[in-house]
């Protein structure tokens, strides 16, 4: 239900920013939100508190954004506590930024090394995605994961790249282990 609530909600904003020709505004003010709902717990709360009448919550949200962002992601911010869905907005939020990082042609990619990569490293990785990809810009995050021994692992959405050690090592084991197999089955 959530995830149908995120798409129908982050599609019909997405389509208003492109219909207004205002994505960049809606994406700066949705990244905005986002940050706040996730770094303010108690907020997030008191909004979701059941005791708290939709009509206050709507009121609550006017003062805190109205004179911060446009009238129209505040409307929708209230639309959607009118419509009971205030505990999926941080869902909705994610799911309208991801939609306009893939229409603005934004990359996120998932890069884990052994060790931490160099100036260099990084740029030549980026250089080659965006060579290879039809990203016109990234979105990158490094991590070091020491069990990869060495190598990369790179993941763009569902696709990933294994180029490390410890993988080629597992496939080492497990075609030895079947060399093996097929060994002993021949010898009866």
């Amino acid at each position: 239900m959530a995830k149908l609530v995120s798409k129908t909600y982050g599609d019909a904003l997405f389509e208003l920013a492109v219909e207004s020709d205002r994505v960049d505004e809606f994406f700066e003010e949705a990244k905005g939100i986002l940050s706040i709902l996730e770094s303010n717990e108690e907020f997030v709360k008191m909004m979701n508190h059941p005791q708290i009448v939709k009509e206050e919550k709507v009121e609550i949200l006017e003062n805190i954004f109205l004179d911060r962002i446009s009238r129209e992601t505040v409307g929708f911010m209230c639309m959607i506590v009118e419509k009971g869905h205030f505990k999926d907005m941080k869902k909705v939020f994610r799911y309208f930024i991801d939609r306009v990082k893939e229409y603005k042609k934004i990359g996120v990619v998932y890069v884990a090394a052994a060790m931490e990569l160099t100036a260099n490293q990084k740029q030549a990785i980026e250089k080659k995605i965006l060579e290879t990809t039809e990203y016109v810009e990234l979105e990158m995050h490094y991590s070091v994961d020491t069990e990869l021994i060495g190598g990369l692992v790179i993941r763009i959405k569902d696709r990933v790249v294994d180029s490390s050690i410890r993988t080629k090592l597992q496939r080492l084991t497990s075609d030895l282990s079947k060399i093996q197999l097929k060994a002993g089955e021949c010898n009866p």
